[in-house]
């Protein structure tokens, strides 16, 4: 059996035996104590957010993208809003039927009442009437490639408080470094940076969440970016938090500007351009 301590009172066991955090006997073994303890870090990131929304709007709205089995949401449900008299809703966005039905089979048989599943990609759930029009926050964890910006323009659009991120594998700008690099060596010494293959990966996933970084600056977010320290199982372990503090937008945007045109990223400029009117906070 679980450990005293190890497991959070009034926590479901059925809902870890179906995240595989507990076996169905109920009991952990190493794997599973390393899944909780990832729970448990990600969680720690994400509650004082909650906790921040909820003073002011104790209805809260939040919505997962690429949300897979639903993992982050049903954790959310559980810890946070299942004792609680609140109605807040939390949206699971994700493309594969089977997952969908999973999930809310599942949320069911728990009765989280308030939780939802939509099988809709990123970029169609920004037009979906079933979605409210503003939302609080937004997660998108190891959303692939350009699912991540979906999310983040989503969260634009819907003028979210909070904008959570794990991005994941990112092979767009990577690819456009690849593309122009013969141009780039000839123009400039600081293109071998990425002149060897293995570094062309790895500068293009960097610069991809740069680009993100100075977008939602642009925007009027507030941005950290740190490390979800525990996640051995994956490489792809950046976590970034944006909070919307109505800030300064011009000195990001002209930076982000920059950085575009200094590396030959012209093709993708349009990814990361304002969706919706930023005239306020200039500065």
């Amino acid at each position: 059996m679980p450990e005293k301590n190890e497991i959070r009172p009034g926590q479901s066991l059925e809902l870890l035996k179906e995240l595989h955090i507990l076996t169905r006997d109920g009991r952990m073994n190493q794997d599973s104590r390393r899944k909780l303890k990832q729970v448990y870090h990600l969680y720690q990131f994400i509650e004082p957010l909650l906790q921040e929304v909820q003073k002011e709007s104790p209805d809260l709205c939040v919505v997962d993208h690429g949300a897979g089995k639903s993992y982050l949401g049903f954790i959310l449900y559980d810890l946070f809003f299942k004792e609680q008299q609140s109605s807040p809703r939390i949206f699971g966005i994700e493309t594969r039927d089977d997952l969908v039905e999973k999930s809310r089979a599942l949320a069911e048989r728990l009765a989280f009442s308030g939780m939802s599943f939509l099988r809709q990609s990123v970029a169609e759930s920004s037009e979906s009437d079933i979605l409210p029009a503003t939302v609080d926050i937004v997660t998108a964890l190891h959303a692939c490639d350009t699912a991540t910006d979906d999310a983040i323009r989503f969260g634009l659009k819907k003028k979210a408080r909070f904008i959570v991120l794990v991005p994941c594998c990112q092979a767009e700008v990577a690819a456009l470094l690849r593309k122009n690099k013969s141009k780039a060596l000839a123009e400039s010494s600081l293109t071998e940076i990425w002149r060897h293959p293995l570094h062309t990966r790895e500068f293009g996933s960097l610069i991809t969440n740069v680009l993100r970084c100075l977008q939602l600056e642009a925007h009027g977010y507030q941005v950290n970016v740190t490390e979800l320290v525990g996640w051995e199982h994956s490489m792809k372990n950046e976590l970034i938090i944006a909070a919307y503090k109505d800030l300064p937008r011009r000195r990001p945007r002209e930076r982000l500007n920059e950085v575009i045109s200094s590396l030959g990223l012209e093709e993708i400029r349009w990814r990361f351009s304002p969706t919706y009117s930023c005239d306020s906070g200039e500065g």
